[in-house]
């Protein structure tokens, strides 16, 4: 009990330092002078695209600027939404299927990294809203750093009871675990994160590491392809995109567990370290409450400390602090509720995703 509230404590204060190392884009950028291409790979995105493409195409401070989207076999007029709301602005290609059980979303954006004549390559999803200085402000970033890859992290939108209490887990995951300076610098695979809603990355370094083709069977193909950036020697950092973009994953348990479930188990590898992991998270963060409900003063403590740290990723990163994080245990359980979901559905071999059977790797 003492080690798990002292792992939580941790937790708390590694992401206070966290919070003050991590990049951010630049509110008043410098023009961009090199040509961007802006690449959103799109599957039955009807329903939500057009205020992606809005966004996209208010972009300021990037003159030499194309958007390309790839209709990736779309059976719900996603290319007539495109072509109504984009007209001759924006270029539309039609996608071939990715092989049998492979992903697709890697497929998609090889093709489209292919087509695009930009110096910088932004990968956006079709559920993404940039702000007008969102593509000038990350290439900066890019640069200014002397990165190879960026993947600044949007503003979640969670309004409902489900999304509160998973979506949060997904910043605040990086921030309390991962040594976000450190990781830029080390060649280590295992310290990385990425999130592929907003990607960007030099078109050289691209194709140095051998592109989304490289990642082709990967699941996670934004971690995937981060860790391809530093085996080729580059460099690749997540930093705090919640003042350049939001993005609504999901709504409500169903879309939740359906999205979760199609990736986590790549999250973790194997069977043995998701057991490992979920073990520790229970240990430090779903425990101490518990006993703390029992009078115990080190359980209190440690509840607390969780609390604080789930309190600043919310206030780095454009959450929601209160009350949500009070149900800061509740939402590990969750969390662990969908990886051994993820786990049941892969041995199973019932992995899908829009349609499509998944059969692929990390």
């Amino acid at each position: 009990m003492r080690g798990g509230s002292a792992v939580a404590a941790l937790g708390a204060a590694h992401a206070l330092v966290n919070s003050r190392l991590v990049r951010t884009p630049p509110a008043d950028p410098p023009p961009c002078r090199e040509p961007v291409s802006l690449l959103v790979p799109a599957r039955d995105e009807a329903h939500r695209i057009a205020p992606t493409l809005r966004s996209l195409l208010a972009q300021e401070g990037v003159p030499d600027l194309e958007v390309l989207v790839l209709d990736d076999g779309s059976t719900d007029g996603t290319a007539d939404v495109v072509r109504a709301v984009g007209g001759d602005r924006v270029r539309v290609i039609a996608g071939d299927p990715p092989p049998p059980g492979l992903p697709g979303k890697p497929h998609a954006c090889a093709r489209l990294a292919a087509e695009a004549r930009g110096r910088v390559l932004v990968f956006v999803d079709a559920d993404v809203v940039l702000a007008p200085h969102a593509v000038a402000a990350a290439v900066h970033l890019l640069r200014s750093a002397g990165l190879d890859a960026v993947s600044p992290f949007p503003r979640q939108l969670a309004d409902d009871a489900a999304t509160r209490l998973v979506q949060p887990l997904l910043q605040w995951s990086w921030l309390v675990f991962l040594p976000l300076r450190l990781a830029e610098r080390s060649p280590r695979e295992s310290l990385c994160a990425a999130n592929g809603q907003f990607f960007v990355i030099d078109a050289a370094a691209l194709a140095r590491c051998g592109g989304f083709g490289a990642v082709a069977d990967a699941v996670l193909d934004d971690i995937a392809l981060m860790r391809a950036v530093k085996r080729a020697g580059g460099r690749g950092a997540v930093a705090d995109g919640s003042g350049v973009a939001e993005c609504r994953m999901y709504r409500g348990w169903p879309e939740v567990a359906a999205g979760y479930e199609k990736s986590l188990w790549a999250a973790t590898g194997s069977p043995v370290a998701a057991v490992a992991l979920a073990a520790g998270l229970a240990s430090a963060f779903v425990l101490p409450p518990l006993a703390a409900l029992a009078g115990s003063r080190a359980g209190l403590l440690g509840y607390a400390a969780a609390v604080a740290g789930r309190v600043v990723a919310a206030r780095r990163t454009g959450g929601r602090a209160w009350p949500d994080a009070l149900a800061h245990p509740v939402s590990v359980g969750a969390l662990l509720t969908l990886l051994a979901r993820s786990w049941r559905a892969r041995r199973a071999g019932a992995l899908t995703w829009k349609s499509r059977p998944l059969h692929g790797s990390r």
